[in-house]
């Protein structure tokens, strides 16, 4: 059914979307308001929503609620990298009005990044099931971690491919506009905007490594898989904006994203015993989420946004 001309369009209609996003906000950099993220989250999540219903029309209720739930679980654990990458523009102190930039460049590479490690993934768990019980387990260790964590401290001096980058390539003390690379006396120069490019693209590889398995928990089907990690992954770019206006009200969130690793991972392990169904799964996935975010909202219902607090 999902044979490569369903691929090729679908990735074209990518193209197409993120090719539109870069222009909408050509000739005129900016710091995305508060406001405006909410409207672009929303309409990145509509274009998700519909894409799901185009699946039940043409596939079925089976594959339609595999790919809502394989999509609420990637939206959901993406959040999570958000957080990384506000540190890490934080770190690197980038100037808000190109952090959209980086962002868009960082979200095409993830794409490609992560299409690749489901083609992958599933040629491996279809040849090896054993390999889902690792996943399982992998995925319970991750979330607990994930419950136990302090903060989402990130250290990119210690990244290895950004030391390696910076002994290999000169990198320019300043930034230069939303340039990542500059020509000086006949010498090509990186900027900073792009080693804090290259920093948030290998931090995305290894959340990967996370999201990606929780994604078999719901379906191996490769299209299904890859087209719910993608448009989960399209909207980061709007989110993130939305995550820097509420990232102190998000007190709690962080426990119910554990929960969604720890719950896929045992439906994993479960899953020749005691499978659970698609609509059952998320049904909990969407609990999980939506309590760790009533409990932030009232522990912390007395924190204005980001916004409300400069103006």
């Amino acid at each position: 059914m999902y044979t490569a001309p369903v691929w090729v369009v679908f990735n074209l209609g990518l193209v197409l979307l993120l090719t539109l996003d870069l222009l909408s906000f050509r000739g005129h950099e900016h710091s995305m308001g508060l406001r405006e993220a909410l409207v672009r989250s929303a309409g990145w999540v509509s274009i998700g929503l519909a894409f799901f219903g185009f699946i039940w029309l043409w596939a079925g209720s089976g594959d339609a609620l595999d790919f809502l739930t394989a999509y609420v679980v990637e939206l959901s654990l993406s959040i999570d990298n958000l957080f990384v990458f506000l540190s890490l523009f934080g770190y690197f102190v980038v100037p808000p009005e190109y952090r959209h930039k980086v962002l868009f460049w960082g979200i095409l590479g993830a794409m490609i990044t992560r299409g690749a490690f489901i083609l992958a993934g599933v040629a491996i768990v279809t040849r090896f099931h054993w390999v889902i019980y690792l996943l399982g387990l992998f995925l319970i260790w991750t979330g607990y971690k994930m419950a136990v964590s302090t903060g989402t401290d990130v250290h990119p001096s210690r990244n290895p491919i950004v030391r390696f980058f910076r002994r290999l390539f000169p990198v320019s003390r300043r930034y230069w506009g939303g340039r990542f690379f500059i020509r000086r006396r006949g010498r090509t120069i990186a900027t900073p905007l792009f080693v804090v490019l290259l920093a948030v693209e290998t931090t995305d590889v290894m959340f990967a490594v996370d999201s990606v398995p929780a994604v078999f928990a719901v379906t191996r089907e490769p299209f299904l898989a890859y087209s719910s990690n993608v448009l989960a992954v399209l909207g980061l770019r709007a989110m993130f904006f939305v995550v820097a206006g509420f990232i102190e009200r998000f007190r709690y969130l962080h426990y119910g994203l554990a929960g969604v690793l720890m719950f896929m991972g045992a439906k994993m392990l479960l899953e020749d015993l005691l499978p659970i169904p698609t609509p059952v799964s998320l049904l909990v996935v969407a609990s999980l989420l939506t309590s760790s975010i009533l409990f932030s909202l009232r522990a912390t219902r007395e924190i204005p946004p980001e916004d409300e607090r400069q103006g």
